[in-house]
């Protein structure tokens, strides 16, 4: 059965092919499926992920609260992040190395671009904080129980949305750029917010993708390194959640 996900980043083929024998030659090398892929240790790699991009946050919102410019370590973490995915995707079994360099790069973006929201809505961090962690609980708790199932169905619905949204952010900032045009998302009118609520929804049902392909991978005895690919997939995930929930109370405050 082919998984596939509306996260490019775990749609990777490592995680639809099922393997029969104890070893694989992958891109030349020899993978060693004795050590295998679990939910338990996929777990464990997430929340290790979790800490080091937090530490690594860290470091840019101290650098804003204490009159320094955190806008050059913050895109260029967020670039070297980029980069990291797009090599992990094309080469899985490097993500045992690839992954907390990751969560040490996205640190540095995600700490900048939170201290900016703090800094003009104080309190609106926490808030954003709050609500991926709670969204994040609830998706786990209705995929768990079996109460939300990932259907062929449910992908179409939630990969076809997804790519939607690029595609129209795509050209919502080639549009700004070209035609100095000021795409309908930005600013705080409730067509606006209706979008950024929408891209919450469908950042979330991500959530259940991701958990499905985790749990497909450790059912089918992949090799220990997914884990590592799996969690650094969870991750990409949870950040975009996190930056919507920043963008959409941003406009709510705003609103005030």
């Amino acid at each position: 059965m082919n998984f596939n996900s509306n996260n490019p980043f775990l749609s990777n083929r490592r995680f639809s092919s099922n393997s029969s024998s104890r070893t694989q030659q992958v891109n030349g090398q020899v993978i060693d499926y004795n050590q295998e892929m679990t939910i338990s240790g996929t777990i464990n790699k997430t929340a290790i992920l979790f800490l080091i991009l937090c530490a690594s946050a860290m470091i840019t919102w101290w650098m804003a609260f204490n009159d320094m410019n955190p806008m050059f370590p913050a895109i260029g973490g967020a670039i070297v992040a980029l980069i990291l995915v797009v090599i992990s995707a094309f080469k899985p079994q490097a993500s045992t190395y690839l992954a907390p360099g990751y969560a040490l790069f996205e640190g540095l973006f995600i700490g900048g671009i939170s201290a900016i929201f703090e800094i003009r809505f104080p309190g609106l961090v926490l808030n954003a904080v709050g609500a991926t962690l709670v969204t994040f609980l609830v998706c786990l708790g209705l995929y768990k129980f079996k109460i939300v199932k990932v259907t062929e169905q449910f992908k179409s619905i939630v990969i076809a949305a997804t790519l939607a949204i690029a595609t129209y952010y795509l050209f919502s900032w080639l549009a700004s750029l070209i035609f100095s045009y000021n795409p309908v998302h930005h600013g705080n009118s409730l067509i606006s917010v209706g979008i950024s609520v929408f891209v919450i929804i469908i950042a979330a049902l991500n959530l259940f993708l991701d958990f499905d392909l985790i749990e497909k991978g450790a059912q089918q005895r992949m090799p220990k390194f997914m884990e590592w690919y799996g969690a650094m997939g969870l991750m990409i995930t949870l950040v975009w959640l996190y930056i919507e929930f920043l963008r959409l109370l941003s406009k709510l405050y705003s609103r005030d």
